[in-house]
């Protein structure tokens, strides 16, 4: 079918049967501008204005005045079309930069519309799916379950049934913009690092071409911090706590007595507590360094214990699971709390520095924290293999007996304790 020229632009019509007829010699081209491209108009039959700046991509202007950028290339000897997207949506300058991406691509013999079909053919949940599955093997039990809350609130809420090759690099900045509009802004940052993770994984397993992600930095500085809890704040926690009551108050006290993460005392279960042996025992796929750990348990600890209902499988559980739900829980905690600026773990480091005030020695506290680094870092921790089971339990109970009488608004006893 011969081509007709108008405005000196070269406009090829379809064959009826829906498919462009192809030349052997080089149609005239004209550079498209964003004028052209509003001015032309729709006539009763699909048409393509070729872009005289970008062999190979055109502009499809439908008899309805829709308008839309695709590229037409050859691969093994036969022609292929690759829709880039809708004007206005896709701006000139955009088309032309995806086609000449894709141009690229089909001259290192690769498909780009067959890849983008791929690409489209999976959709976000899926893959999901499919990453909790299979990278889900490689991490802790804790490490997956963050993945996953992170992933249902910050991917699948917003892009569940599109697409994985459809998410774009600023759909992703927009949801990490609104979680820092929101005053949060480290969650930002674990957003920022559970989507990157799950896009990395997707181009690894060859879903994806690219991540939307690549280039896309934290968009929050944290700062390491250095709260530490005073005696009376520490008082002033405990007593919130009795108000709350269980589970989170009681939570927050055997965090507290035992200076352990949040995330394995909020686990526990009753088959990780022995209050024969007045001991938690808690399983390497449990602890952060993926090594077994034993929290001997103070008599204060063991009577937290003792006074939950056994409601479940977990000491701390509102229901078959164990609790979470933190931040609005600590939103009512600090209504009853006075004291300002701290967060859960301010705990743990409140606990270490305790420590070393009656006295404990610092390889006693790491192993009371269950640290790898610091004393038993490198060759040290490969060759130490003294478990200080007998120091911990003296650390905690002498700990326990101290938070006792801050509570109680007793003096604390002076005995230090040195312990080797």
């Amino acid at each position: 079918m011969p081509e007709t020229a108008r405005d000196g632009i070269c406009v090829t019509p379809l064959l009826p049967h829906g498919t462009l007829s192809f030349h052997s010699a080089p149609l005239p081209m004209a550079k498209l501008t964003t004028k052209t491209i509003e001015t032309i108009k729709s006539t009763a039959v699909r048409q393509e204005v070729a872009d005289a700046l970008l062999p190979g991509l055109y502009l499809i202007i439908q008899p309805s005045g829709a308008r839309s950028f695709a590229v037409r290339y050859r691969h093994h000897g036969k022609p292929r079309k690759h829709t880039l997207g809708s004007y206005p949506i896709l701006d000139l300058k955009t088309a032309r930069e995806l086609g000449a991406k894709a141009l690229r691509a089909a001259a290192e013999g690769r498909d780009p519309a067959k890849e983008k079909q791929r690409e489209r053919a999976t959709i976000v949940e899926d893959v999901v799916a499919q990453f909790i599955a299979k990278h889900g093997q490689r991490c802790r039990p804790s490490t997956l379950k963050e993945y996953e809350r992170l992933l249902a609130r910050f991917v699948l809420a917003p892009w569940g049934h599109r697409p994985i090759g459809s998410i774009t690099r600023s759909e992703v900045r927009d949801v990490l913009d609104k979680i820092i509009a929101n005053g949060t802004p480290i969650m930002a940052n674990r957003a920022h690092g559970a989507i990157g993770t799950l896009f990395g994984w997707a181009v690894e397993q060859e879903i994806i071409a690219a991540s939307p992600t690549l280039g896309l930095k934290a968009p929050a500085v944290e700062k390491s911090r250095d709260r530490i809890l005073s005696d009376d704040e520490l008082r002033s926690v405990w007593r919130a706590a009795e108000q709350i009551g269980p589970p989170y108050g009681a939570l927050v006290k055997l965090l507290i007595l035992t200076g352990q993460r949040r995330g394995e005392i909020a686990g526990l279960s009753w088959g990780e507590i022995d209050l024969d042996k007045q001991l938690i025992s808690l399983p390497r796929e449990r602890v952060k360094n993926d090594r077994a750990h034993e929290v001997p348990l103070s008599p204060q600890a063991i009577a937290v214990i003792e006074a939950l209902p056994r409601t479940g499988e977990h000491l701390f559980s509102l229901g078959r699971h164990p609790t979470n739900g933190f931040a609005r829980a600590k939103e009512r905690f600090d209504k009853l709390c006075p004291v300002k600026n701290w967060v859960l773990h301010d705990l743990r480091r409140t606990v270490a520095s305790g420590l070393a005030r009656l006295g404990v020695n610092l390889p006693v506290i790491e192993k009371v924290l269950n640290h790898v680094s610091g004393s038993f870092a490198g060759v040290v921790g490969i060759y130490q293999r003294h478990d200080f089971a007998g120091e911990k339990r003296k650390a905690l109970e002498l700990w326990g007996a101290h938070v006792a009488a801050i509570v109680s608004d007793k003096p604390a006893k002076a005995n230090v304790l040195r312990l080797r």
